[in-house]
């Protein structure tokens, strides 16, 4: 099978290419573009990867477990001394999970978008975009080495780039596109420093590498000569995923890429770029594992992230800011799975949540297209008596993303709050207070999804007569994506039931030739777990049922008082918010207005860059260095040329002079 994996990669880089031609064909014919033929190659590209994804998934399924590994090199790419670096792709479990989301929801999603971007101008050119992002993505997540996921990961910045300034005509969605692409490049720039950080220990003992499995090796080997280094690459690396994972300080393109067309919105924040980092930090489980310090941070941040974007979304009133403020906090869950070593929770979580996200990003649009455009929830409601399907799925995906048992996410959610709370990172108190943080986070969330479904669907009606006149559930090819993803978001977390619930937790399993048996190893780094709170098999961390039942019921507790209240404030109660926001108003801008953020950014970093820019790197560096060694090198030629100009008389006694005068020269010379 390993000679099908450029499959996988290649068909949606192929179906980019042949739609990307159609949309330059018709950029300026009269004539408009095939959309059935469009639609065909945009939607047919994503499927034969994800029909080849399935076919190989169930290939590794057949191999022993410590054989469940695919590699298809597909070219030597930098060779230098003893350095190989082959452009090559590989397939092992944790992998085949990333390439089943990306394919499987990406696949769905552009079948979506075949309804919602009908009779767009740009719809070649649109699904050229959206077919390039998948082979980027792809390729991030089959890469065998550091350099070529650092093209992938490029490759997916580029195309959001791209996608959420697609109607770049609208001076709004290009400075959004321009913002994402800026922060991006921020964490980038760090990834690559680790980069170079983690192949110069790899060189200074002999064998320069960077692949993954051979830095695994080495670490293994050598695990004091990377001692330092783990630290340093892995905080270095984390820099990165905040940038492209929408984690603090650099989660603010995130929300602005709501500009872009909706499905575009669902590919990005439901399982494909904002999940690289979480992908990254899993892949590179071994280089974390030698830093507890690493950990921490990584852990730490994820958490304030989660807490910090769920208290935001509270205010919000644009159904898709609301969305992307919860895609930042569930990343946070994510990250804070991964930073205590529970690699396997974490990307559980981020397959049960490409599946609810998807389905509530997908939701909101097929809303928004209903409404013409509009996605201010407050000149919304009652919509759930027009739009049957959109609003079950709808409350089906954000009554998962509460943690309601037994929808998705209550198995995913609970397993990261579960092995935080048994974690044996950080200081002794951290574990408690990140679980505490993780805790209230997960009540906020479920109140504010409700607070969203209760004003966009029930209660009473606050849309226009003539929105009421053209409202009507969306047609099939966007209704069926939604049924398929709520159905994703009901059984996708039976693979990961866990022991205390009479479960095998068949993913953790699943994954464990690709990142082992881990968090006892985490435990044994940090230093602070004790016998009786944490011990592992198989990856699974056992302690008190009693216990993890008392929190499981929590977190459910949590969750349904979370949501009572939104009932109360939202449709029993609705004045009440309003004179609460009254009474609390400055509170209440403080949290609407996204803590100023945004704001305190403009004034620190974004006009103070732009007087450096002019300041100093323009009139300066750019102006009087730069061009002045240029403009130099012009003025010295043309100087010396004419110096030189005033002997090139072309006068015949000039010459007999000048002849004569160095005949005198020389005569004294031999003289002297």
């Amino acid at each position: 099978m390993e000679n099908y994996l450029w499959v996988i990669t290649f068909a949606p880089l192929a179906g980019a290419f042949v739609n990307g031609i159609l949309a330059v064909s018709f950029s300026n014919s009269q004539r408009s573009v095939n959309e059935r033929l469009v639609s065909f190659i945009g939607c047919v590209a994503p499927l034969i990867s994800f029909v080849t994804a399935v076919g190989i998934f169930f290939h590794l399924r057949g191999l022993p477990e410590s054989e469940r590994l695919v590699v298809q090199t597909l070219f030597p790419w930098l060779v230098s001394g003893e350095l190989h670096i082959d452009f090559a792709l590989m397939v092992d479990t944790l992998s085949m999970v990333m390439v089943l989301v990306v394919t499987g929801v990406g696949t769905v999603i552009h079948f979506y978008s075949i309804g919602y971007m009908a009779k767009d101008d740009g719809f070649a050119r649109y699904f050229s975009y959206l077919n390039l992002f998948m082979f980027a993505m792809l390729v991030l997540v089959m890469a065998k080495n550091l350099p070529v996921l650092f093209v992938g990961w490029e490759g997916v910045g580029l195309c959001s780039y791209l996608l959420i300034g697609f109607w770049y005509k609208d001076i709004n969605n290009a400075a959004a596109g321009k913002k994402a692409f800026v922060v991006n490049r921020m964490g980038d720039f760090a990834f690559l420093i680790g980069i170079f950080v983690l192949f110069a220990v790899t060189l200074r003992l002999g064998h320069p590498t960077l692949d993954f499995l051979g830095v695994r090796e080495l670490i293994s080997e050598h695990p004091d000569a990377f001692a330092t280094t783990a630290t340093v690459a892995g905080i270095l690396f984390f820099i990165g995923a905040t940038g492209k994972s929408a984690q603090i300080p650099l989660y603010v393109w995130l929300p602005d890429a709501m500009a872009g067309p909706t499905p575009v919105s669902a590919l990005i924040h439901a399982a494909t770029m904002v999940t690289a980092g979480v992908y990254m930090v899993a892949r590179l489980s071994y280089v974390y594992l030698e830093s507890p310090v690493a950990m921490a941070i990584v852990a730490t941040v994820g958490a304030a992230t989660a807490f910090f974007a769920a208290t935001i979304g509270i205010c919000q009133k644009d159904i898709k800011k609301v969305l992307a403020y919860s895609t930042v906090s569930q990343l946070g869950y994510m990250f804070a799975a991964v930073g205590v070593g529970a690699y396997a929770a974490g990307i559980f979580h981020l397959m049960t949540h490409a599946f609810f996200k998807a389905c509530l990003f997908l939701g909101a649009g097929s809303v928004i297209h209903a409404m013409s455009g509009e996605q201010d929830m407050f000149k919304m409601g009652s919509l759930g008596k027009k739009m049957k399907i959109t609003s079950v799925t709808f409350v089906i995906a954000a009554l998962t993303i509460a943690g309601v048992p037994p929808l998705a996410a209550f198995f995913s959610k609970d397993e990261i709050l579960w092995n935080v709370f048994t974690a044996g990172v950080g200081p002794a108190w951290l574990p408690g207070f990140l679980w505490a943080i993780l805790f209230v986070g997960a009540g906020v969330t479920a109140f504010y999804m409700f607070r969203a479904v209760l004003l966009t669907f029930y209660g009473e009606r606050r849309y226009t007569d003539e929105a009421a006149h053209h409202l009507h559930e969306s047609p099939p090819v966007m209704t069926m994506p939604l049924i398929i993803l709520a159905a994703g978001s009901v059984v996708a977390g039976f693979v990961g039931v866990p022991a205390v619930l009479g479960g095998s937790n068949w993913f953790h399993h699943y994954l464990e030739p690709a990142i082992g048996p881990i968090a006892h190893h985490a435990a044994e780094v940090a230093g602070h777990a004790t016998e009786s709170a944490v011990h592992s098999a198989g990856g699974e961390t056992h302690a008190s049922h009693g216990l993890e039942i008392a929190l499981m019921v929590l977190s459910v507790l949590v969750g349904v008082i979370g949501i009572l209240v939104a009932f109360r404030l939202y449709l029993h109660k609705p004045l009440i918010p309003g004179r609460l926001a009254e009474r609390a108003k400055g509170l209440y801008q403080l949290v609407y207005n996204k803590y100023f953020v945004d704001e305190a950014y403009e004034k620190t970093l974004v006009k103070p860059g732009y007087q450096l820019s002019d300041k100093l790197c323009f009139r300066v560096v750019d102006v009087w260095i730069i061009d002045g060694i240029v403009n130099g090198v012009g003025v010295f030629a043309r100087l010396f040329g004419s110096a030189v100009r005033l002997f090139q008389t072309g006068l015949v006694r000039t010459y007999a002079l000048f002849f004569l005068l160095g005949l005198l020269y020389l005569i004294y010379r031999l003289v002297g």
